[in-house]
């Protein structure tokens, strides 16, 4: 089997608040915080996709103890990248030193990170690496709308990322669970990010906002099933980091009354295929998850795309 051995994380220095956004489209502070619940975004003046992943990934990386070359496989989950090829994950890996692994970038949305995770999970458990390097990263500001008040209050920029390594030793029971995934293509043009020379970012917030609290509560119930593990007895919960009424919502609906739940979209906005790694790798840091607890990943977002597994972070 397989589990998560390090995590780390990275943000911008400059922070974009929402008086900020006031002062150049017509919002104010009270009305994002009522229908979003963020009061600041990160926003990456000169680091770019690769920068983020990369400082995110070495810290992992360095937390993980392992040697670059033990590396075996490095998966970016991103769509704000500009670059097609060489993938940003080739590019981590030059940075970091890893001398020859199979790198790739892989772009499912907001849903990134966590399919990301499954799919390195299920190469390291047939044998194709020992140790993975998996990383979402994205540079929202790159795409969005500066003009577009619905958008632009939204989105931030950042990076998290985690090492997976084989388990010979585990019981099964006790490293990274099934994941439950699947899309619903019949609304995939609910968010877009379209015109791949000059990208822009635009979704249908209230189809997805109904969505995301009438239908993804049973797929992340059948995550936790999947583990073996009862809502109730979750230790913590990191949703995508869309909006604080959906994360409110799905936790509700999924009823995990005891476990620590992920927020960091008050401080970060929405991050995209980042948001579930940063988040996770804040909570462990900040030591708010005990280790080994359960801990329920699940990330949805364009497509309409949804992944979702149980995991034990150190």
């Amino acid at each position: 089997m397989t589990r998560i051995t390090a995590l780390g994380h990275h943000q911008p220095q400059h922070v974009l608040t929402n008086d900020d956004l006031a002062a150049t489209v017509d919002t104010n502070d009270a009305w994002i915080r009522q229908r979003t619940g963020i009061v600041t975004r990160r926003i990456a003046r000169d680091e770019t996709v690769t920068d983020l992943a990369a400082t995110a990934a070495g810290k992992a990386l360095a937390a993980s103890g392992l040697d670059p070359a033990d590396i075996g496989l490095v998966t970016v989950a991103t769509c704000s990248a500009m670059e097609r090829v060489p993938s940003i994950a080739a590019q981590v890996a030059r940075r970091l030193g890893i001398p020859s692994p199979v790198a790739f970038d892989l772009n499912n949305g907001c849903a990134g990170f966590t399919t990301a995770l499954a799919t390195a999970d299920h190469s390291v458990r047939a044998g194709a690496a020992r140790h993975a390097l998996v990383i979402g990263a994205e540079k929202m500001s790159d795409v969005v709308d500066w003009t577009d008040r619905s958008s632009c209050i939204l989105l931030g920029d950042g990076a998290g990322a985690a090492v997976i390594s084989a388990d010979d030793t585990a019981d099964g029971t006790d490293g990274i669970g099934p994941v439950v995934w699947g899309s619903d293509p019949t609304r995939g043009d609910t968010v877009l990010l379209n015109d791949a020379w000059q990208p822009h970012f635009t979704q249908q917030g209230q189809a997805v906002f109904r969505w995301a609290t009438t239908e993804l509560a049973p797929k992340a119930r059948a995550a936790c099933e999947r583990a073996g593990v009862a809502p109730a007895d979750l230790g913590g919960v990191v949703t995508h980091q869309a909006n604080l009424r959906i994360v409110e919502s799905l936790v509700r609906r999924l009823g995990a009354p005891d476990a620590v739940v992920a927020t960091d979209v008050t401080e970060s906005g929405n991050t995209s295929a980042a948001s579930v790694p940063l988040a996770l790798a804040k909570l462990v840091e900040r030591r708010e998850i005990p280790s080994g607890a359960p801990v329920l990943l699940f990330a949805f977002g364009g497509g309409l795309s949804w992944a979702g597994q149980v995991v034990r972070c150190p």
